[in-house]
């Protein structure tokens, strides 16, 4: 594969995409882990579904109307949880269920077959279009910005959101910044590993790192290296096996992340019990 990377444009838009997903998972799944905000996030992916049917519906680029679903589920979500409406995780599910259904319904009035939807669900990195490539690499250079330009005031953030509200920083323009950064993640995301997936891989890479180092920058670039090995894992293994490429990666994920875990906690163990023999001898 690796020689046909350089022959093939379709290998060439993988391998991109697999390093612009790595940048998204890496920054944004540590600062979801961190804030709790892994169900929501979830909601918003599922919630971009119904903008991939109008996209379809409106012979328009469905990953732009997945953006836009996205992008008013995030905020709709973020205003209600601030002005005290209903309990948030329902308006998350009632959003996650709205947007799937409006997807198959916009999908239903539309006139013949989509024939790509099935990669909006579950992700084909080999399909990856040079617009979407153009799109990943925008949405990521904002996201990088974005959280590189205010880092201490995140990470301020992150560690306390009352003192760092004590401290003027203006934690609401910083929480409706992360519902857009969430946001344009989801729709990085979608064409890797498609909307049933995604919250596997904001997740994993970023929890994986966490098992390592406690330091937010740290775990942010250790996220970046672990989601590149998943991703392009991945890929190859799928390649060569012929097998649906989203799930592929987000199984890498999952099984280097248990298996991480499992190492690590019987390191401390037995590290633990080596400390009490020495104390006792």
């Amino acid at each position: 594969m690796l020689e046909r990377i350089f022959e093939y444009t379709y290998l060439q838009h993988a391998v991109l995409a697999c390093l612009f997903s790595s940048i998204v998972c890496g920054i944004i799944g540590v600062v979801i882990i961190e804030k709790k905000l892994i169900m929501m996030s979830g909601g918003i992916a599922h919630t971009a579904y119904g903008g991939v049917g109008l996209g379809y519906l409106l012979n328009i680029e469905p990953i732009i109307g997945a953006f836009i679903f996205a992008l008013a589920s995030a905020l709709g979500i973020g205003s209600i949880k601030r002005r005290g409406g209903p309990k948030t995780d329902v308006i998350i599910g009632l959003l996650w269920s709205f947007g799937m259904a409006c997807g198959v319904f916009f999908i239903g009035l539309r006139k013949g077959y989509a024939p790509d939807i099935d990669s909006y669900l579950f992700g084909n990195i080999l399909s990856v279009s040079t617009t979407d490539i153009y799109l990943m690499l925008a949405l990521s250079a904002v996201i990088i910005i974005v959280i590189t330009a205010f880092f201490p005031y995140w990470k301020a953030y992150l560690f306390d959101e009352e003192f760092a509200a004590v401290k003027g920083i203006n934690t609401v323009l910083l929480e409706y910044m992360l519902l857009v950064l969430i946001s344009m993640a989801v729709v990085v995301l979608i064409r890797s590993v498609g909307i049933i997936l995604v919250m596997a891989l904001l997740t994993a890479p970023a929890a994986t790192a966490s098992l390592f180092t406690k330091k937010l920058k740290n775990r942010m670039v250790y996220a970046v290296i672990l989601s590149l090995l998943f991703t392009v894992s991945g890929l190859f293994i799928s390649y060569y096996l012929n097998i649906q490429s989203g799930a592929t990666i987000v199984f890498v994920s999952v099984v280097i992340y248990f298996t991480s875990y499992v190492i690590r906690e019987s390191f401390q163990k037995h590290k633990g019990c080596r400390n009490i023999t020495n104390k006792l001898a």
